[in-house]
């Protein structure tokens, strides 16, 4: 695969008719220094156009990841990230490594790590929409984070080699999902590590949920393992270590509808009588976050 090539030709997405008016206001921004808390919400104050700031923010909705508060203006978004994030912080160290982040969507968690001074910072997301809310935000903070427009299937024919691999929600959302792992696998340098979140279910055995249509009414869910599952996917893999992290429970003090999204929210994906169990009866969101090594040797 010709990656150089493919990435010059998704620049090509950014001039769609629905993204090229969010291009322009990008392009409208005035430059500006400014000042920029890298905490729970990702802060930048300054001497700012704030009328014009709401307004290119507005544009740019829905809001998924988040919270950014950008001088007067807070993007209170769907998910607070910072709570997946306070989680899993204690648990790596990036300084100095080449970092990925696959389905980064506007960054959020990107943003955050620029705290550890990584070498190397590259985001994977096919989303022209997620690339414009990211350059929204990094015009700010001018950050040398690298963004492609490139999917997991892409990490191995990429330059690089990485360290560390976040992938955050996203395996869930594969139809193969070994195959996934394998490409997550390849893309790491020979020391290197992936900090893997998805969806689990309860179980000793080795099984997995095959939703029938939808999870929580989301229709591109294939498999909702056990833990012990997930172990035996990681291995066919190739991964050689598998630690268990955190486990937790989605809610409402993270996930929920604000005024920065379209549409439904947690609330409305679970039984109103039961919260334990999704609208279609399965058994409510939890996470899994783990750490898979490449070669422990």
């Amino acid at each position: 695969m010709d990656i150089e090539k493919l990435i010059e030709e998704r620049k090509k997405w950014m001039t769609w008719k629905n993204i090229a008016p969010l291009r322009a206001a990008l392009d409208g921004l005035e430059d500006a220094e400014c000042k920029v808390e890298l905490g729970d919400v990702v802060k930048i104050s300054g001497d700012l156009d704030e009328q014009k700031i709401y307004g290119t923010a507005k544009m740019l909705m829905p809001w998924r990841k988040g919270p950014f508060q950008i001088g007067s203006t807070y993007i209170d978004s769907e998910w607070r990230s910072n709570v997946k994030y306070n989680l899993l912080r204690p648990h790596f160290d990036l300084k100095n490594k080449r970092v990925a982040d696959i389905g980064c969507n506007n960054g959020y968690y990107m943003f955050r790590m620029l705290e550890d001074e990584p070498e190397l910072l590259v985001g994977f997301d096919p989303s022209p929409l997620y690339k414009t809310q990211f350059d929204f935000i990094n015009h700010f903070i001018k950050s040398d984070i690298v963004y492609e427009l490139l999917g997991v299937e892409h990490l191995e024919f990429y330059t690089e080699k990485f360290d560390t691999i976040f992938c955050l929600g996203v395996l869930y959302h594969r139809s193969d999902p070994v195959a996934m792992l394998k490409s997550l696998y390849r893309g790491l340098d020979k020391k290197g590590e992936v900090i893997l979140d998805t969806f689990y279910i309860d179980g000793e055995e080795e099984m997995a949920l095959c939703p029938e249509s939808s999870y929580s009414k989301i229709p591109n869910i294939y498999f909702v393992p056990t833990i012990k599952a997930l172990k035996n996917w990681c291995t066919r893999a190739g991964f050689s270590g598998f630690e268990v992290l955190e486990t937790s429970k989605t809610d409402a003090s993270e996930q929920r509808k604000t005024e920065w999204i379209e549409g439904q929210s947690l609330e409305d994906f679970l039984d109103p009588n039961d919260p334990s169990k999704t609208v279609e009866g399965y058994p409510a969101p939890q996470r899994v976050y783990v750490r898979l090594i490449k070669d422990k040797k």
